[in-house]
């Protein structure tokens, strides 16, 4: 519940995950093979939120279509985080994983969301199609942040959209259609450098937590479009503001 809550909010999911197995003491083997798979279903409910735009949108490029230039954008804007993660994961993984580095992030971010709130340039896209190879690449180059847990992808993702111009919704959408190649290329490369750790006791469990992570990220995703539509991410802000402090609090 707390991936599918969590992975498409500008909150962080790997940094809420990151403080609640550290206070339920769920760490180990058991909980890298849990939370790759938790991960693939949150993956799996916003393919399922959007299957029909994604079909539209590959229909559209395979014929031409202006769609063609929302697919080279979100490759584009693929290419940083992965390369970055890919030559810095293990030491991200070995010395920046620790609730304290969540919580200054989450407070960071928390800033960074009400500055971007308030200085941001005018919107000037407000459909999918809209969206320049430059801007993708700009959401692209600010995902990277999103590697250091506890800033949060979507609120990277999301801000930069912002920054470049997009309008929140689009913004958020982008970040959905972004989030599909980085998560699955991302939980891939955990299952395969993981794979040994999967075993068939487990899989009751992991299938616990797939179902449910598919089903809590379905709703978020669909409530949370609907939500700022109308809304700006000042809640959202505040909350880690908040959050964090608390941890710093706690662990302090």
């Amino acid at each position: 519940m707390v991936e599918g809550l969590t992975e498409f909010l500008p909150v962080s999911s790997t940094g809420h995950l990151i403080v609640v197995g550290h206070f339920l003491g769920f760490n180990g083997p058991t909980a890298v093979t849990f939370e790759i798979v938790i991960q693939l279903g949150a993956i799996l409910g916003v393919l399922f939120y959007l299957r029909h735009k994604i079909l539209l949108v590959l229909k559209g490029a395979l014929h031409g279509g202006p769609q063609r230039s929302l697919l080279l954008g979100v490759g584009l804007a693929f290419l940083p985080a992965a390369l970055v993660g890919l030559w810095f994961h293990s030491y991200i993984e070995a010395y920046l994983f620790s609730p304290i580095t969540v919580a200054v992030a989450l407070v960071g971010g928390g800033v960074a969301i009400l500055l971007v709130e308030r200085y941001h340039p005018p919107f000037r896209f407000s459909e999918l199609d809209q969206v320049k190879p430059y801007c993708a690449l700009g959401v692209g180059i600010a995902q990277v942040l999103a590697l250091i847990p506890g800033v949060s992808r979507s609120g990277a993702t999301i801000m930069g959209g912002l920054l470049v111009g997009m309008r929140r919704d689009l913004a958020t959408e982008f970040s959905f259609f972004l989030s599909i190649p980085t998560m699955l290329a991302a939980t891939t490369y955990a299952f395969y450098k993981s794979r040994h750790l999967f075993v068939a006791d487990d899989l009751f469990a992991l299938g616990i937590g797939l179902i449910t992570a598919f089903l809590t990220a379905w709703v978020v995703v669909a409530v949370f479009l609907r939500f700022i539509k109308t809304h700006t991410f000042k809640p959202f802000a505040y909350y880690r503001i908040a959050f964090g402090l608390l941890i710093l609090l706690v662990l302090g």
